[in-house]
Order: structure tokens, then C-alpha cells, then sequence
């Protein structure tokens, strides 16, 4: 038996001549930039907002603006934890081959380059990093898909590629085919392909945003944003594709049903996805609930909600369940290592849920620790016409805190080591 799709989402779409759809009808991803970069629109207060955080140096995303030292030490991966790095060194050398002289420069930054975190998950491309794919030959496009397959888990490529698919089908449903396609995606490479030193890859667009780099056999997969709206296919070669998010959605479930109700109480920060108690401010016009999106390298994150190893057995299990359903987008051995990292800090892990818990219910909930924040949150409408949160509309957030995103303090630790090195050869 196959997924259930609904269809559901198909009783909120705008009339074809609606504003929200003919402003942007016809433009393609240069003209949509320049007219999303309007002042005093919706898209042009993100814009607005969103540049001076860019610009500001990486440091990490923290609990209090202290950055906690010595969290991830640079050690070659165990044995069976490695990356699979020769495939994807042979991928992203496939990938560079095929393109030209000059697309292979548009590509390319240095690995420590701040390039890294121009990504974003809005339609709109706030920034032309890297080569924009819908305007790549088709050769080009599978080549940038075979490195995406060389370098994630089977599953975890399904659900990235599964967003870019659904994302055509949003256009094609609205009729926006040239802002919303497979293809409206970014990739980039960061550093030189090698089995040892620090290097990666970042894929970019709407409602997917990928960020990996690889060193010494290690792999770092954050940050991730995947999101979906609608959360399905229901015409077309592709129907039938759900966004695979149910694990997520579920196992929160789960976990609130399975606290006592104090407990339960106590992770609820809010009530309701919009609560008359949230400061000014709590729900961002884009972001909405979730705090650890695009262009939030450096945001301070307090811990809410109670801790993991408060809570009964059963609902600690199903809180490393959570973990796990946003890093098995990495493959088994890098997972693993993952995973052990995680389940090391549970001490310091909480737990924190907005909105309903019942089944059907739209939600935000975050797991959080010095090692991982991992964020899910039902959204409003922006390409179908919805004021409230739906459960079909949703955004995830995977954050590596103090400093590992993109594999920052890996990447310093590396060179840090090859200037030692350095010095100590200019010295003999």
C-alpha cells in the first residue's frame, strides 16, 4: 500500500489571475530577485532583515553567547564511521568536468569562504551563490543530483531530492513554473576535492537547503533546512510522493503523549501557535516559530521546555528518536558517530513544544542540546492561501552549535594543524 494522499491542500489555492500569482508570473530567478527585493513589501522586509546577519563574522549558534570550547575535536572517523569520501571526490570531480572554464570558477570557493552562509530557504534567490541549476544543461543538473546520491544516505537523498520535486509540482499547481521548478536550486563546492582535507558541497533553494563538508573521513551535515508545501504529489509522473516528514511528526507526538502531564505541561512553552503570551517579535514574518533558519549563524537560542533525562525511559528513547530522524539524512557510519555525539550530551538536552498534541494537531517542537538543535514547525500559507498553520506546510531545522556548523571548527582545526606543520618545516 502506497502513501495516502489527500489532496487536501488543493482547496486553498489562489484563483489564477490573484496577485500573489500574476506579480511574479513570466519573471524568471534574476527578475523575481530584483522585484523580491522591493521596499516595503513582504519579501523586501526579509531581504532588508536578513542581509546585516549575513554579514556578520560566523561564530556559531549558542544558548547564551558564551561559545562552549573543545566540543568537536578533529579525529580521523573510527573505523566503519567513515564518510564515503572517494565516491564523493569521484562525483564532484565528474561534476566539474562538465562544466565549463568559466562555471567552474562561479563554482568553486575557498573551503572557509563566507560564502557558506548565503544560503536561504525562501523563492526567491537573495543570493546568486555558486551555479543556479535550472539554467544548466540537463548533464550538469544529474551530475549535481549524483553528487547530492554519492554523499548522503539513501533515504536522506530521497527526502532532499523529494523537496525539489514537490517544489516543481508547487508550480506547476500555481502556474509559477519559472520561479518554482526541480531545478530552482544553488549548488556550490567549498575547497578542493580530496579524500583527506576539509571540503564539501551546499545546495540551496526553496524549501531545501543542504550544507556537507568532509575531513579527515568525517562529516558534518549542517546546516539543513527541508521543508514542504504543499506536503505531496497528487497528479503528475510523480504522484503519490509525500514529503517523508511523518517520522518526525509522529515521533513528536509520541513523545508529548507518552510525558505525564506535568511534564507535558512544562514543555509547552506556548500554547498556541500564535499565543497572546509570546514577546514581540516570537513569530518571525518568514521563519515563523523556528529560530535556527537561514541567516541565523550567530543567534543566541536560550533553552525552554524541560530536560531529556527528566523525562520516563519511554520518552527519552523517543526523544534520541527525534535526533535520529534528522541526521538519517547522513549515511550509516557518519551517522553513527552522530549519533554518539548526541547521545553523549543528553544530559544537557531539552525539549520544547508549542501549539496542540494530538494527532492532527499543528505544532513546533525543538530538541536542543550544546550539540544539536533540531527544529519542526507548521507554517501559514505562501504560495496557497491559508492564514493559520497547516499541517501540509512544514519547515525543519538541523543546527550543529559552538561553532560546527558547515563544519567551521573542524575546517580551523585542519589549517591550524597545516600551519603548524608549516612552521615546523620552514624551522628544520
Amino acid at each position: 500500500m502506497g502513501p495516502v494522499v489527500s489532496g487536501e491542500f488543493r482547496q486553498y489555492l489562489f484563483p489564477h489571475d490573484h496577485q500573489r500569482l500574476a506579480d511574479v508570473r513570466g519573471l524568471d530567478a534574476y527578475a523575481y530577485r530584483e522585484h523580491a527585493r522591493t521596499p516595503g513589501t513582504f519579501t523586501g522586509g526579509l531581504v532588508e532583515g536578513w542581509t546585516p546577519l549575513y554579514l556578520a563574522p560566523f561564530r556559531g549558534v549558542t544558548e547564551d553567547g558564551t561559545l562552549r570550547q573543545g566540543l568537536y575535536p578533529l579525529t580521523p572517523a573510527e573505523p566503519g564511521e567513515e564518510a564515503p569520501v572517494a565516491a564523493m571526490v569521484t562525483a564532484a570531480q565528474d561534476l566539474l568536468a562538465a562544466l565549463s572554464p568559466e562555471d567552474r570558477g562561479r563554482i568553486s570557493f575557498p573551503v572557509d569562504a563566507p560564502e557558506w552562509q548565503t544560503w536561504a530557504n525562501p523563492e526567491f534567490m537573495q543570493f546568486d551563490t555558486g551555479l543556479r541549476l535550472e539554467f544548466q544543461p540537463a548533464v550538469v543538473q544529474q551530475k549535481a543530483l549524483a553528487l547530492i546520491r554519492a554523499s548522503l544516505s539513501p533515504e536522506g537523498y530521497e527526502l532532499t531530492h523529494a523537496m525539489m520535486a514537490i517544489n516543481g509540482f508547487l508550480g506547476e499547481a500555481v502556474g509559477l513554473e519559472t520561479v518554482l521548478n526541480e531545478f530552482s536550486y544553488n549548488i556550490a563546492l567549498y575547497g578542493d576535492p580530496d579524500l583527506r582535507a576539509p571540503w564539501g558541497w551546499q545546495l540551496f533553494g526553496h524549501h531545501a537547503a543542504v550544507n556537507c563538508l568532509v575531513v579527515e573521513g568525517r562529516m558534518q551535515l549542517s546546516p539543513v533546512f527541508l521543508g514542504a508545501e504543499p506536503d505531496e504529489i497528487d497528479t503528475g509522473p510523480h504522484a503519490g510522493l509525500t514529503a517523508p516528514f511523518t517520522d518526525r511528526i509522529d515521533v513528536g507526538l509520541a513523545l508529548m503523549a507518552t510525558l505525564p502531564a506535568d511534564q507535558r505541561q512544562a514543555a509547552t512553552v506556548y500554547e498556541q501557535m500564535v499565543d497572546p503570551a509570546m514577546p514581540p517579535g516570537r513569530v518571525h514574518p518568514g521563519d515563523e516559530r523556528h529560530l535556527a533558519g537561514a541567516f541565523q549563524d550567530n543567534r543566541i537560542i536560550p533553552v525552554e521546555g524541560i530536560p531529556v533525562t527528566a523525562m520516563p525511559a519511554q520518552a527519552q528513547h523517543l526523544a534520541l528518536a527525534i535526533a535520529e530522524t534528522f541526521v538519517r539524512l547522513l549515511p550509516a557510519g557518519p551517522r553513527a558517530a552522530r549519533l554518539r555525539e548526541i547521545q553523549a550530551h543528553l544530559p544537557e538536552t531539552t525539549f520544547s513544544w508549542i501549539g496542540g498534541h494530538a494527532p492532527g494537531d499543528v505544532f513546533y517542537y525543538r530538541l536542543q542540546s550544546p550539540v544539536l538543535i533540531a527544529e519542526l514547525d507548521h507554517h501559514c500559507g505562501v504560495f496557497l492561501d491559508y492564514r493559520a498553520p497547516k499541517p501540509f506546510h512544514i519547515h525543519t531545522v538541523l543546527r550543529t552549535p559552538h561553532g560546527n556548523d558547515y563544519g567551521r571548527a573542524w575546517v580551523q582545526q585542519s589549517q591550524d594543524a597545516n600551519r603548524l606543520q608549516g612552521n615546523r618545516s620552514s624551522t628544520a
